[in-house]
């Protein structure tokens, strides 16, 4: 695995890339201090498999980049690492393409969750946006309850206690009865992509995808693209990732 790490704090950096290479002996790690960099390094290399962005760039605004980085590489996904923890912030990011977000102040094993859970295909959001307490030791993959998230360490899932009755199961993918074009559509919007790219991508025009977007944002009972990639990670839990690896656009 190859990471672009995107810090201006030249002790952050650090501490990241120590962190991400003890992934594993295969993962290549490479730290730059501002956008600009970034983006050369980007152009000049087609072989990144993630970049990890921080939001407070010193030459350039982070939502900017996220957004200019999905638009330019939308087939390599970027995990925001912020100090923040504003629901804001986490919202604007998942918005704007974002594949995970990891608050500066969660521990490494989070962190390496949360990049497991993202090259997986899966999508990741902190625990406080489900109202889980920050600083929980969030480890292991919830049973087959609550989306993208983790348990803290040593509860036992709930799955384990109690199985759901009938009416307490969530509905899949296919209970929601996309077509196949919008199933396609809902997979192009899970991976960041905006309306013009999935245009593209589909050879449809905007307007088309327009609708299709509105169609199946009703059909999941949502509103918004962020509801939409979570109640999708709802869905798919425990059924080995519906939308499990987006394939290869490079």
């Amino acid at each position: 695995m190859k990471v672009l790490l995107v810090d201006d704090h030249p002790l952050v950096l650090s501490a990241l890339e120590a962190v991400i290479q003890t992934i594993g002996s295969d993962t290549v790690v490479v730290g730059v201090d501002n956008a600009a960099a970034a983006r050369a390094e980007l152009q000049r290399h087609g072989d990144y498999d993630l970049v990890l962005l921080d939001l407070a760039l010193g030459d350039d605004d982070g939502f900017a980049v996220l957004l200019e980085f999905r638009a330019a590489h939308p087939a390599v996904p970027v995990v925001v690492v912020s100090a923040s923890d504003r629901a804001s912030d986490v919202i604007r990011a998942i918005d704007s393409g974002a594949m995970g977000f990891v608050p500066k102040k969660s521990s490494h094993a989070e962190l390496h969750e949360a990049l497991r859970l993202v090259m997986t295909g899966s999508m990741y959001v902190p625990p406080s946006m489900l109202g889980l307490p920050f600083g929980s030791s969030l480890i292991e993959p919830v049973g087959d309850t609550v989306p993208g998230v983790m348990r803290p360490s040593g509860e036992p899932p709930l799955g384990a206690a109690a199985r759901p009755e009938p009416h307490q199961k969530l509905p899949t993918i296919e209970d929601i009865g996309l077509t196949p074009r919008q199933t396609e559509v809902l997979s192009l919007l899970l991976q960041g992509l905006p309306n013009k790219l999935i245009a593209r991508q589909l050879n449809l025009s905007v307007e088309t995808v327009k609708d299709h977007v509105a169609a199946v944002l009703r059909a999941l009972g949502v509103s918004s693209r962020t509801q939409a990639v979570l109640a999708v990670s709802q869905m798919t839990q425990g059924q080995g990732g519906y939308f499990a690896r987006r394939p290869p656009q490079r």
